[in-house]
């Protein structure tokens, strides 16, 4: 953990930080692989051992939950996965839009997870005339002057968002003015959003980066 999310964690004591956020849904991932294996109940200490974490820091970001566990006992699997599910607020449907169906937009649709964890892809959007009309998943590909009335009647918050990088930032605009809360924004770009939206951005380049620089570190004698 960074020192910046460190310091956010131990200033925060009503609700989980960013980086508490994060590591819950790590939890949520082994819960319910553990659930599927029929396994009853975990401890904090399964969990820290699996993820590579102390003991002390998945007590800490459980305990936002209200501790849900019982001492002795640990953590019963369902109720663990429902307590990390309303903090998360993925106990209900996010509805969602999708601007730019590329390769990697059709590999999204294909990912069975947003589905399973509640996340509903209503609507389909490009500015390529050759795709407007496609039928893609079951959802036809609109023009982005359908967006606003697509997210209206969907009451759709969030948005992927996998376009160019020189469209990001004017379909990010549309996405604000029609109303999204939220973007998942895939595109190499640095966006300018008012504060009320709040962006996650996925750079798999930065990821790679990433990873190479931690590889290149590990063989450093």
């Amino acid at each position: 953990m960074s020192r910046t999310d460190k310091e956010i964690d131990e200033a925060t004591d009503a609700k989980p930080s960013r980086a508490s956020a994060a590591r819950l849904s790590l939890y949520l991932r082994c819960l319910e692989n553990w659930r599927r294996a029929g396994q009853a109940t975990v401890s904090s200490g399964n969990i820290a051992e699996t993820l590579g974490l102390s003991d002390a820091q998945v007590r800490k970001d459980i305990g936002y939950l209200g501790s849900p566990g019982q001492p002795g006992v640990g953590y019963k699997v369902p109720e663990l996965i429902r307590a990390i599910r309303e903090g998360l607020g993925i106990n209900r449907e996010w509805r969602t839009v999708l601007v730019g169906v590329g390769n990697l937009a059709r590999a999204l649709l294909r990912y069975q997870g947003f589905r399973e964890q509640g996340f509903e892809i209503v609507g389909l959007f490009d500015a390529d005339p050759q795709k407007l009309g496609l039928r893609v998943d079951g959802l036809t590909v609109q023009p982005m002057s359908a967006l606003p009335a697509v997210v209206a009647g969907a009451d759709a918050e969030l948005a992927l968002m996998t376009v160019p990088a020189e469209a990001a930032q004017d379909v990010a605009d549309a996405l604000v003015a029609s109303g999204v809360r939220g973007i998942l924004n895939f595109a190499p770009a640095v966006l300018r959003l008012p504060s009320k939206v709040r962006l996650v951005n996925v750079d798999l380049a930065i990821q790679l980066e990433q990873l190479a620089f931690q590889v290149q570190l590990g063989n450093i004698p």
